[in-house]
């Protein structure tokens, strides 16, 4: 039975349409433990969370150009922990007075079943891969630093490699629409962990 077409709503997170405020960078493995010891001086918490998730991201193919996209993560050390179902919008450079890259964001933790749910609504697992890293917290501004580890085997994630010889690096705030002001606040964060690490607001399409 073929499925029926799908319609591609924007996703909104409830009544109140939260955006994600994202300055990106990354640095390399050789200078990891300097960014780190600068980041404790920094943030309120002196020493970081540390994360290792499995995150794959789903694909469900519409009668638009663009298929809709959805991001699912589950924690690999912290057993019991909820798995997590996020929707990321198309970003917005805006204009130059905004000092970050916004993009629409729903982040919600479900069940342990969450694929097994996609696949029956027709989404596609198109890839997948191991994130390992810290998360430093300054008010309402996130900061991880992470590495991404290809999986060698589908769903083996136990046998893995680095993708790269760096660490990403994201500094982000999760506020209502219109809070343009709180780029500002970024952009003086991201200021002092010059020249460890530059943090930008990249436009994706010019990585593509």
């Amino acid at each position: 039975m073929e499925a029926p077409p799908v319609t591609m709503m924007p996703v909104t997170g409830g009544t109140i349409n939260m955006m994600e405020y994202l300055l990106q960078g990354s640095v390399l493995d050789q200078s990891l433990e300097s960014l780190l010891h600068r980041l404790r001086g920094l943030c309120d918490n002196m020493e970081p969370e540390t994360f290792l998730d499995h995150e794959m991201v789903f694909l469900l193919k519409g009668q638009q150009a663009s298929p809709f996209v959805l991001r699912t993560r589950r924690s690999m050390d912290k057993p019991g922990a909820p798995w997590h179902l996020r929707y990321l919008g198309q970003p917005e450079m805006g204009d130059k007075n905004r000092h970050a890259l916004v993009r629409n964001c729903v982040d919600i933790a479900t069940s342990e079943n969450l694929t097994d749910f996609l696949v029956e609504m027709g989404f596609r697992m198109d890839h997948e891969f191991v994130a390992k890293g810290h998360v430093f917290r300054k008010g309402i501004m996130k900061i991880v630093v992470y590495k991404i580890f290809r999986i060698l085997a589908p769903g083996n994630t136990e046998k893995t490699e680095p993708l790269s010889l760096s660490y990403l690096v994201e500094l982000s705030i999760v506020a209502p629409a219109g809070q343009d002001m709180v780029s500002d606040d970024m952009r003086s964060f991201a200021e002092q962990l010059k020249p460890l690490v530059h943090l930008e607001k990249i436009d994706p399409k010019r990585l593509m």
